[in-house]
């Protein structure tokens, strides 16, 4: 009787998560992009589409004192890391989310002179997430900023691959900071993620964490989306509203893609890494950080720059 010779078997994902996490580098790239938001219009999307202004405001109005929160959640448990990669990419997600929090505090300052209110939602923002810091366990927090990762996580990833939501953004400045966030985002994604295993961090907190999260972030993102739009001139000019839903409701923002890769954190053996974005990474920090990286000249000490 002939034997059948069974292939060998595959990595398991176990293993290829343990060689991606151990592989990657978060490194801290100090860089601002005051000069190239200095000549930012008020509606600035492409084609001046007036909703995914109003949405890039709702977003980048949370980032700076979410990013601290972040910070705070994961640095509480900072002398309990004992493997030394996961402590080096520990001090790299620090770094990383200061100057994420730093640029978009800074992009915050323009808006506002444009009129948007995100000073008033900075305030918000920045008010809840002390008093949680303040009032819920740190494993909660912990727990809250490892689902909030994988928000951030899934819609840089949405960026980095799809042409059409890079398009989006419309003025240069506005999309190559969202693409160095990005990028970032996803060169720390199981960072959070990976501390909170290590102290302990129970699957059941994890996954019910994220199902309240998911549609309370859709629903904050919507509210500060409309009051936005409500003290905009624009939102009131005859068939605008309307002609800009049109073309929100087309986005990949909103597609079932970036629904489904979210609801992927609720498996039990889910693991950021995956999903598998080394070669996104890769072509990125070439792109924008290579020999011929196209911001390289917004990196603070690079020739040009103070």
């Amino acid at each position: 009787m002939s034997q059948t010779t069974l292939p060998a078997p595959s990595e398991t994902a176990a293993s290829r998560r343990i060689q991606a996490s151990s592989d990657r580098q978060v490194p801290t790239r100090r860089i601002s992009f005051a000069d190239p938001l200095a000549d930012l219009p008020k509606h600035f999307a492409a084609d001046g589409d007036l909703i995914l202004s109003h949405l890039a405001v709702a977003l980048t109005s949370l980032f700076p004192d979410g990013e601290d929160y972040f910070v705070r959640s994961v640095r509480h448990y900072r002398d309990r890391i004992e493997d030394p990669v996961l402590k080096r990419q520990v001090a790299g997600f620090i770094g990383q989310e200061a100057m994420h929090g730093r640029e978009h505090r800074a992009l915050n300052d323009r808006l506002a002179e444009l009129g948007y209110p995100v000073k008033r939602f900075e305030r918000v923002v920045r008010a809840s997430l002390r008093l949680r810091t303040k009032t819920a366990p740190p494993i909660a927090n912990l727990a809250v900023t490892a689902a909030l990762e994988h928000f951030t996580a899934t819609l840089a990833e949405m960026l980095l691959s799809d042409e059409r939501a890079r398009a989006e953004f419309g003025h240069d400045g506005i999309r190559n900071l969202f693409l160095w966030h990005a990028l970032e985002e996803s060169e720390h994604k199981a960072v959070a993620f990976d501390v909170y295993r290590a102290v302990g961090g129970s699957e059941r907190l994890r996954i019910w964490t994220m199902k309240v999260i998911r549609p309370g972030f859709v629903v904050v993102s919507a509210l500060l989306v409309a009051i936005s739009l409500l003290g905009d001139r624009q939102t009131y000019r005859r068939g605008a509203l309307r002609e800009s839903w049109r073309s929100f409701r087309a986005s990949p923002l909103v597609g079932r893609a970036l629904w489904e890769q979210l609801k992927d954190y609720d498996r039990r053996d889910f693991h950021p890494d995956d999903s598998d974005t080394d070669e996104l990474l890769e072509e990125w920090g070439a792109r924008l950080f290579g020999d011929a990286g196209e911001i390289n000249n917004l990196l603070v000490g690079s020739t040009g720059r103070a």
